[in-house]
């Protein structure tokens, strides 16, 4: 197996200069990840689907009720899945575009550590700050 088949490790990524940001290389590993992260959540999703249309009757009022709060529980968690979904597609869009790694307000680059703690990131650290500090204000 040749070096440039390998898949690339967060390491790999981190050491590359700074001059690399954003290559072919980190446009894959970047990819790989997300959509990795999107079947996650698809077949977590299919799951959930299944889960809820099994019809359990119980006697008990008292395990009636803690199986609709598990529910309640596990459509809060599929509803945010479905929101971080579209943070996914979006960010396959735009490294399809050319326009993932770079903030959307500044188009300074986002940085790989933010990157790979939050591969839908958008904005660079100072810029969602920013964002964050007028959505406090404005609530």
């Amino acid at each position: 197996m040749t070096t440039s088949s390998k898949p690339l490790t967060e390491a790999a990524l981190l050491k590359m200069p700074a001059s690399a940001y954003m290559n072919a290389a980190q446009l894959t590993f970047f990819r790989t990840r997300l959509e990795t992260l999107r079947d996650e959540m698809l077949s977590n999703a299919a799951d959930t689907g299944e889960h809820l249309k099994e019809n359990e009757n119980f006697a008990d009022p008292n395990d009636r009720a803690t199986v609709e709060e598990e529910h309640m529980l596990e459509q809060r968690v599929r509803d945010r899945e479905r929101k971080l979904l579209k943070k996914i597609n979006s960010a396959l869009a735009r490294i399809d575009s050319g326009e993932y790694g770079w903030c959307l307000e500044t188009g300074d680059p986002i940085g790989l550590p933010r990157l790979l703690a939050r591969p839908t990131a958008e904005y660079s650290i100072e810029a969602q700050e920013r964002h964050e500090k007028k959505e406090r204000l404005h609530a």
